[in-house]
Order: structure tokens, then C-alpha cells, then sequence
């Protein structure tokens, strides 16, 4: 496996996205069937969107949640149905890996929704150092770990509007399913074994 990857050499790979089944959940009535999908699974893709600010100082409350298998992808509104019960239980179990990148302030802004201990969690950003990969945005992982690259041209836009477009869905539902996907990759590459400097010889026969 390579450990690194240009810009230039990026730009040269197939564009994927997500090509699944995409839920949109912004109703309660929506919970449930995604909720017990879910909790049956051992490894989700995670991620967050929130509403861009343009003005110093100028913060928004985490606007989607992004929970995503191979070929099944969750789109939660916070900004409509809160974090319910359900979810937080899925967030707080360790049976369950939730895999990201830069995931940390991803949880804290969930947990200013509702605070929950977090646990299953994995920072693919960590956990790749042990595969010596020096590149650690999630466009250059997915290039690097499964050969194409992502678009992240709706990053900027407007997660908070009342419907979301179908690329916004797209994108979120690709960023979490690639981080799953990336996960499960790596699972099945071995870790190079790190070659240490021979002990050079230096006594000598009397």
C-alpha cells in the first residue's frame, strides 16, 4: 500500500460516490426501522454536517447526523428530531465501531445536543499510521486505501435548509460510507512490518 498520494496524482482517479439506499431521517415515525437496523450492525461509517458560518464567532448547532454500512446510508436531521435515546445508545455502544476522521469535535457537538459517554468509536486518522500512510484527509484516504477520490463540494452548503438537495444527500452518505468501507479495507491489508537498522558488528577477535 502506498503511503502517500499528490495532488496531481488525486486528480488523476475515477470520481465514486455513494451508490446505496439513502435514508433520510427527519420525522420520529422515521426512528425506528433505522434505529433497529443499526443496532444490529458491528461497524458503521460516522460523520456529522453542520451549517457553515461565514461571520467571526458565528457558530451553529450540528445540523445532520451520518450513520452508514456498504450499501445502507442514515441520514439523521438533528436540527428537526434532536438525538433521541435510541441513537445515543448506539453512539455509547462499544459492540458497535463507529469509524470517522477527525471525529473528535464531531462527538462534541453531538454531545452539546445531549451529553453521552462516548464509546466504539475509531479515528481512522490513528489508526492508519500503522500502515505508514502519511495523508490523513478522508479524500486522500479513500484515494489512497480504495483508489478512487470523493468530491467535497457540498461541504460549504446550507445543512440546515428544509430539504436537502440530492447532492447534499450523496455527499453525506459518501462521507460516512467511506470511512466504513476504508475501515473494512484495512482490516484485510496486513501491517508492514517495520524494517529496524542492522546492529552494526563492532567487537572484534582479540
Amino acid at each position: 500500500m502506498r503511503k502517500s498520494i499528490s495532488n496531481d496524482e488525486l486528480a488523476e482517479l475515477p470520481l465514486s460516490s455513494f451508490e446505496g439506499v439513502i435514508h433520510v431521517i427527519e420525522q420520529p415515525e422515521d426512528l425506528d426501522k433505522a434505529l433497529k437496523y443499526l443496532s444490529n450492525q458491528s461497524i458503521i461509517g460516522f460523520d456529522t454536517e453542520t451549517r457553515p458560518a461565514f461571520k467571526k464567532g458565528q457558530v451553529f448547532p450540528v445540523s445532520l447526523l451520518q450513520l452508514a454500512t456498504s450499501d445502507q446510508a442514515f441520514l439523521f436531521r438533528i436540527n428537526k428530531i434532536g438525538l433521541p435515546a435510541g441513537l445515543v445508545k448506539i453512539l455509547a455502544s462499544p459492540k458497535i465501531l463507529k469509524i470517522g476522521v477527525a471525529i473528535r469535535d464531531d462527538i462534541k457537538i453531538l454531545q452539546r445536543v445531549v451529553h453521552f459517554k462516548p464509546s466504539g468509536f475509531i479515528e481512522l486518522q490513528d489508526l492508519v499510521k500503522d500502515y505508514g500512510i502519511e495523508n490523513f484527509s478522508l479524500k486522500k484516504l479513500s484515494a489512497i486505501i480504495l483508489g478512487f477520490r470523493i468530491s467535497k463540494s457540498q461541504r460549504l452548503t446550507n445543512w440546515d435548509a428544509d430539504e436537502l438537495t440530492e447532492p447534499q444527500l450523496i455527499y453525506g452518505a459518501t462521507d460516512a460510507w467511506v470511512s466504513c468501507d476504508i475501515y473494512k479495507q484495512l482490516l484485510i491489508t496486513p501491517i508492514e512490518p517495520v524494517c529496524e537498522p542492522e546492529v552494526a558488528e563492532s567487537a572484534q577477535e582479540d
